[in-house]
């Protein structure tokens, strides 16, 4: 019983620490949210220049300010089908902690960004198990807002830190 009642208490202690503002977007059907804090800037989509040998779902780098951020897209590294770009379509500018500590800028390009929302700690589940060994640690939760579904995402899983290392060597010595 004493077990059962600990592992309520983790999950509850779980739940509270994902409380908080959220930005959320549209992939096709499905909304998303990332945590406020982590989000730096929401620009209209613009040229975005390739760069060799990246994951697919990388589309390349862009000039912020002087910052060469490189941009990934969601759909793609989601897996989910290509869509046309719309007026509505956007760049996700986010701050991401990297394994070594160092922080650095990456842009999201997402079909449409919806709202900020307050999500309380009762309005958030745990993952469910997809089963056959499926893992899903990008994922922080699901958030149950105004009737519908929020996937939570943890965004420096998503991009991935090895991946975002690699190009942060390639943008400083762009720099260089």
């Amino acid at each position: 019983m004493a077990a059962i009642v600990t592992h309520l208490q983790e999950s509850a202690a779980r739940t509270d620490a994902r409380a908080g503002k959220y930005l959320t977007f549209q992939l096709g059907s499905e909304e998303f949210g990332i945590r406020v804090m982590q989000v730096r800037e929401i620009m209209g989509l613009q040229d975005i220049t390739a760069v060799p040998h990246t994951p697919p779902y990388v589309k390349g780098v862009i000039n912020l300010r002087g910052k060469v951020v490189p941009v990934l897209c969601l759909r793609s590294r989601f897996r989910m089908e290509a869509a046309e770009a719309t007026s509505v379509s956007c760049i996700i500018v986010v701050q991401v902690q990297l394994s070594e500590g160092n922080v650095v800028l990456a842009g999201v390009i997402v079909d449409a960004v919806s709202d900020v929302v307050n999500i309380a700690p009762g309005e958030i589940e745990d993952t469910p198990d997809f089963g056959s060994g499926k893992t899903t640690p990008y994922l922080l939760g699901m958030a149950k807002v105004k009737g519908k579904v929020k996937i939570l995402l943890d965004i420096d899983r998503v991009v991935k830190a090895t991946d975002l290392a690699e190009l942060d060597e390639l943008t400083h010595d762009h720099d260089a």
